[in-house]
């Protein structure tokens, strides 16, 4: 038995398991704090990427042995100079294309940078986990996840008027006409910022009009919230409300 563990010992190289796992914890951390603000990319996409960075790492630097021709050398054993930053270019090059899958654009609001930020960190960390970089590798997962948390915070208690923290909605009301235009002064006086605003008669017969416009609201006021500021208002037919990119 004790000899069956021992060739297995000898088998298996304890620091390359080592540099792996320390790379799953780091990768799983960032991942943790993603999963948790409810992000595209979560646990499982970071630990992938942050083990497939490690693991590449670990062949770049190992698994590619050099030896002078003609030398009478095992290969397994050869010795040299190894040219490691290729494979290492090509990671930074391929995640590119894995973070940029994150990233959506809808007219002028882009979406998911930041989690492609924390992918590209991710794979660096994986690296640095291959090379046995440790410390930096910790460094790099703790200010990491110190950033996305105490900047979220910054960004609530010092920036609550960001542009990043306005939500645009589309507002789309059915009234009386008898009641429209003191609905029309409502809307004004309620939203500071409006845009789009039109007022429109559906025809001679109909007793109703619709009132349209886009308006900018605080990013945490939820769509129930703005139900319930109509709720009490006369005249209104039907009321839709829905929140655009535009």
């Amino acid at each position: 038995m004790d000899d069956t563990i021992q060739h297995l010992v000898n088998i298996v190289n304890l620091d390359y398991i080592i540099r792996i796992s320390i790379a799953v914890i780091f990768g799983f951390c960032i991942g943790l704090e993603r999963e948790l603000t409810n992000k595209y990319a979560g646990l499982r996409t970071h630990i992938l990427v942050c083990l497939g960075a490690c693991v590449f790492t670990l062949i770049s630097i190992y698994g590619f042995p050099t030896f002078a021709p003609g030398d009478n050398v095992d290969v397994m054993q050869a010795t040299g100079i190894r040219d490691t930053s290729r494979v290492a270019a090509q990671i930074v090059t391929g995640i590119g294309f894995i973070g940029a899958g994150t990233v959506l654009r809808n007219g002028p609001i882009v979406l998911g940078l930041t989690t492609a930020a924390t992918l590209w960190i991710a794979a660096s960390i994986g690296m640095a986990c291959g090379a046995g970089m440790f410390e930096i590798a910790f460094a790099g997962t703790l200010l990491s996840i110190l950033t996305l948390v105490m900047i979220r915070v910054l960004e609530k208690k010092v920036l609550p008027t960001s542009t990043k923290r306005i939500k645009r909605i589309k507002l789309s009301i059915v009234c009386q006409n008898d009641f429209v235009d003191s609905i029309q002064d409502f809307v004004i006086d309620k939203f500071q910022e409006i845009s789009g605003l039109s007022k429109k008669k559906y025809s001679a017969e109909s007793n109703t009009s619709k009132i349209s416009c886009i308006v900018e609201v605080q990013s945490k006021k939820t769509i129930k919230d703005l139900y319930k500021t109509f709720n009490n208002i006369e005249g209104i037919e039907s009321l839709s409300i829905q929140e655009t990119l535009e």
